[in-house]
């Protein structure tokens, strides 16, 4: 199945302080309202999910194995009570999980799996400019959500804010982003705050914030990381801006940026420029993205982002292909001076 993944990859075509409170997160959740309460014990059965009703009851089991059966949009039922402008008093989508500073017993992260099976969940809409930990999830706490599309989506929120999820303390991976996310500070195309894993994902859309604004993560942390990951999405900002990153403590590798980037200071192409973590063979586009200069990366131009070579010399894992075909025994696929590279499943 494609759908929005094909948009994702074919648009690209057409402090100490601030270190600590995500360290904490990370060991014991990562506050604000809106996740909902429920029963994490080990799940024994995979849940399905064919409605916005079932996917609203994902948060009464947040420990348990929750696959996706189809695509959920604007005709699926409960999208009017849930999901869209109208829900909840106009705030739209309650957010699955949360964390409450300071006591544990408070913590309502996702827990579980959350399995997309390459279905997509469009036209969510989420208006909660004063909540944390915004986003289809608020907060994953050693979970696993993969192979989910989130399709023009809007979401507004006020710290740590994601497309996906507005805080990943557990993995995301195979998943992707296309619509608008806006916040303050810790905002991000598909995750807010990083304190795991983001493997294999994309971003394209608008993401705007103040501080610690990425195309695909806001901040991610010591214990985090983000590899075979990419971003087209336009990024606006003030502190701390990148066009993948916005702040990155953790690692970050065989990543790149395409889309443009506007920021006050310490702003970067790929990532935000006041960031000291480890970066390793990851690039973005200097003239697409109208920046020269980074907290981490290689800076290209355009021909060379859309050449094989620039990627395997890095000793990434691709493989050039022809146009509209793929080969899934590479990570990453690229049609040689036309494509900057794309994840193989994304055909």
């Amino acid at each position: 199945m494609m759908h929005g993944l094909k948009r994702c990859h074919y648009l690209v075509i057409v402090s100490v302080f601030l270190i600590m409170v995500p360290l904490i997160i990370g060991m014991a959740g990562c506050g604000g309202e809106g996740g909902g309460g429920g029963d994490n014990a080990a799940p024994s059965e995979n849940l399905e999910i064919r409605t916005w009703y079932d996917l609203n009851a994902t948060r009464d089991n947040l420990g348990g194995n929750h696959i996706l059966i189809n695509d959920l949009n604007s005709t699926t039922p409960g999208y009017e009570e849930l999901a869209s402008p109208a829900a909840n008093g106009g705030k739209g989508w309650q957010p699955i999980g949360t964390w409450e500073c300071p006591a544990a017993e408070y913590d309502t992260g996702f827990t579980g799996t959350f399995d997309g099976q390459r279905h997509e969940i469009c036209d969510l809409v989420i208006n909660r400019p004063d909540q944390s930990y915004v986003g289809l999830f608020g907060f994953a706490r050693d979970g696993v959500i993969k192979d989910i599309g989130v399709v023009n989506v809007t979401v507004s929120g006020n710290d740590s804010v994601g497309g996906l999820l507005g805080c990943n303390a557990g993995t995301v991976s195979g998943s992707y982003f296309t619509g608008n996310v806006t916040g303050g500070d810790v905002v991000g195309g598909l995750v807010g705050r990083n304190c795991g894993r983001v493997s294999n994902s994309c971003s394209s859309g608008n993401v705007t914030g103040n501080t610690n604004v990425g195309g695909l993560v806001g901040h991610t942390d010591m214990l985090g990381a983000v590899s075979n990951s990419y971003s087209t999405s336009s990024v606006t900002g003030d502190l701390n801006v990148g066009g993948l990153l916005g702040w990155n403590a953790g690692t970050l590798s065989k990543s790149y940026s395409t889309g443009t980037v506007t920021g006050s200071a310490w702003t970067g192409g790929l990532v935000g420029d006041y960031a000291y973590g480890s970066e390793e063979r990851s690039f973005w586009d200097i003239e697409t993205s109208g920046q020269a200069t980074s907290g981490g990366g290689t800076g290209k131009n355009t021909a060379e982002m859309q050449h094989t070579v620039t990627f395997s010399a890095a000793g990434w894992n691709i493989i050039t292909v022809a146009l509209n075909e793929s080969n899934p025994a590479y990570v990453w696929n690229i049609v040689n001076n036309v494509t900057y590279p794309f994840l193989s499943w994304q055909h």
